[in-house]
């Protein structure tokens, strides 16, 4: 399948390498939603940047998401879980050990059925492209792009790539010959982009106006040069 790439778009030196992901349950999680999760209809570049990661990293470069392409129609359904409802500092469970208390945490009965509206039967091509860091400029992308299309060809990865939430397991592999996205075009509105991790502090969120076009996410790429030490 052609890329839909726009004209105001970064020119890459080599064309973006592919891979398929699917499963049989996502949820990329709108931030609005604070009890209750409400997955958006699409995958959302960060969510498709962490796939890649767990599938092929290195601190030379950095993946840059260019398309993310569906190839499922977008189906919904609801799920209902128990969740905990609060976390144990870590210091709290420190205190325990030093002082050789009795005290515990059970998560059984601090817990409540909560919602999620999430995705069925998913099913993804994702585009990207490496990105040397700044202090990485001089190493050559081929090698990177060559182990990333050799571990996707074996089925290896550092983690298990997840869709959204660890629990929904995600496939992956080369993607099929001549596949077409569904032809839906549709009006996201904010979307997560990714996250700022150079702070001191903690990750700073990014967001775009999200749209399908054709079936396809049209992911921002230049705003990675705003959140990565990258030159596009």
């Amino acid at each position: 399948m052609k890329g839909q790439g726009s004209a105001l778009e970064p020119e890459f030196a080599y064309p973006p390498v592919e891979v398929n992901v699917w499963g049989e349950f996502a949820c990329f999680t709108r931030p609005e939603m604070k009890v209750e999760r409400l997955s958006y209809r699409c995958m959302t570049p960060s969510a498709a940047r962490g796939i890649l990661e767990a599938i092929f990293w290195k601190p030379q470069f950095n993946w840059i998401v260019q398309e993310i392409a569906i190839l499922n129609p977008v189906q919904q359904i609801s799920l209902r879980r128990n969740e905990v409802n609060s976390k144990i500092p870590a210091g709290k469970v420190s205190g325990w050990r030093k002082r050789q208390e009795h005290d515990r945490y059970f998560a059984d009965v601090d817990n409540t059925q909560r919602n999620t509206i999430a995705l069925k039967n998913v099913n993804y091509v994702i585009k990207a492209n490496l990105a040397p860091g700044k202090e990485f400029a001089d190493i050559h992308p081929a090698k990177f792009r060559d182990q990333f299309r050799r571990r996707v060809d074996r089925g290896q990865c550092y983690l298990r790539p997840y869709l959204g939430c660890r629990e929904f397991a995600a496939n992956f592999a080369p993607p099929p010959d001549n596949y077409s996205p569904i032809s839906l075009t549709e009006d996201l509105g904010r979307m997560v982009f990714d996250f700022d991790y150079r702070g001191e502090d903690r990750a700073v969120p990014h967001f775009f106006q999200a749209s399908i076009k054709e079936g396809v996410l049209d992911v921002p790429v230049r705003k990675y040069a705003e959140i990565r030490d990258v030159d596009l």
